[in-house]
């Protein structure tokens, strides 16, 4: 989460959508940067906005981050304009990700950038069952319109990972906030 945000290179004022927040480890670590801005994370399980929402209590009291416990599809029509959305090993877990990515470029403000980190989770994992997930990635995120698309790598040959990043270029959505 820590090498997915960086990547980010997160700015005060930036209004970030951290989707699949867990625990809310990354959103704390986002709130360190984000001190004029807002951080908005959407999780499916009760369990994480529970453990999001104790980890981040000042946060969430001084308004500077709201957490909801549904698909990311539902989220109010107000949560929109992001200046960055991100997510860390969730998109194996999305029926339709171009329908995904295609809502969060809806959501995401004019230049825009959008990240979706991937570790894999089973044994014997290589370096080369992450770079054809990039390459799946990529080319979801090319189908939901988004461009720019650029890959990084980190890890270790053992332990793999990519973060696929891609620009909302065409400027539909905007900040509504």
């Amino acid at each position: 989460n820590v090498w997915t945000l960086e990547l980010l290179d997160l700015s005060p004022r930036d209004h970030v959508l951290e989707v699949g927040f867990g625990p809310g480890i990354a959103i704390r670590y986002a709130a360190h940067h984000i001190t004029d801005g807002l951080i908005v994370g959407v999780d499916h399980s009760q369990a994480m906005l529970r453990q999001a929402s104790q980890r981040n209590a000042a946060a969430i009291e001084s308004g500077r981050v709201r957490l909801y416990c549904q698909p990311v599809h539902n989220l109010p029509a107000c949560e929109s304009g992001f200046d960055k959305i991100f997510s860390a090993n969730v998109v194996q877990f999305w029926d339709d990700p171009v329908r995904v990515f295609k809502t969060l470029r809806s959501r995401l403000a004019a230049g825009g950038v959008l990240a979706t980190t991937y570790m894999p989770r089973h044994a014997g994992a290589t370096l080369g069952d992450v770079r054809n997930t990039a390459a799946t990635i990529s080319a979801q995120l090319q189908a939901a319109g988004l461009s720019r698309i650029r890959v990084e790598e980190t890890g270790t040959q053992r332990s793999p990972m990519v973060c696929v990043l891609a620009v909302n270029v065409s400027g539909e959505a905007g900040r509504t906030h």
